[in-house]
């Protein structure tokens, strides 16, 4: 602890100097540079993201927030931990169209779930949150040339489909309280997306045990036809590794 605590240390003096270095020693200077450099990353925090079908909104610092929090309890990066969020549904901005009122009977939960696997699983979940399952938006099915490639009904931000989180769900109402978990709860998607990959990997924090665990939580297996998704996965957790530490060196200052 004392060790990271000097190389924290470090790093916010190196960060001053920089800053001073920039300025040239003027102090009025170095206050207005710190000034805007505050303001871009209150800025930054308080990036709004949607939540469609969820019933409230999170910035981006409340999201990193919550990935912090369960980063501490599963070991997952909270950079990656937002990255995968961000590539399944924009951190839950589209949780899915197909289910939703309106919506014509071809894309109902009644035709676009497996039927032997999912559909059971949902009405059950939507039963316990005391949601209607006619109403309810989850993922439509792929399509390739006009035709179905597997199954929808993805649901939340975390885009898990009904059969794997009733595996997850009490492990979830374990780790933050709600009791039954919720899909479409922000805290418990991030918590549910993190135990996931961490079954997969990603605890060790490398590059290509991260890579692994994404690459299996989009399609169950690290086949290179679909590298696309763990590439655009830690692509993105690099863009937010910089925010993340742009955001703890401007507190730092």
């Amino acid at each position: 602890m004392q060790i990271l605590q000097k190389n924290d240390l470090e790093k916010t003096e190196r960060s001053k100097v920089n800053l001073l270095n920039i300025t040239k020693g003027n102090e009025a200077k170095y206050q207005q540079v710190l000034a805007e450099s505050r303001q871009k990353a209150d800025e930054i925090r308080k990036q709004i993201f949607k939540l469609i079908g969820v019933k409230t909104q999170v910035t981006f610092g409340e999201a990193l927030e919550i990935a912090n929090w369960v980063s501490s309890r599963t070991g997952v990066r909270p950079a990656l931990l937002l990255a995968v969020l961000w590539q399944e549904s924009a951190l839950g901005a589209n949780v899915g169209t197909c289910n939703r009122p309106g919506d014509p009977p071809s894309k109902s939960w009644q035709e676009i779930m497996k039927p032997s696997r999912d559909q059971q699983p949902f009405v059950q979940i939507c039963r316990e949150l005391g949601l209607d399952p006619n109403t309810t938006p989850v993922s439509c099915p792929m399509f390739q040339s006009g035709k179905q490639i597997g199954w929808g009904g993805a649901m939340g931000p975390a885009q898990f489909i009904p059969s794997t989180w009733m595996t997850y769900k009490d492990e979830v109402s374990k780790i933050t309280g709600n009791n039954p978990a919720n899909p479409w709860d922000i805290r418990d998607a991030f918590v549910a997306a993190a135990l996931y990959l961490a079954k997969w990997g990603a605890t060790k924090q490398t590059r290509d045990a991260e890579w692994q665990a994404a690459m299996i939580y989009f399609s169950g297996s690290t086949n290179t036809r679909y590298r696309f998704y763990g590439d655009s996965v830690l692509a993105k957790a690099d863009e937010y590794e910089k925010l993340i530490s742009y955001l703890k060196q401007v507190a730092s200052r």
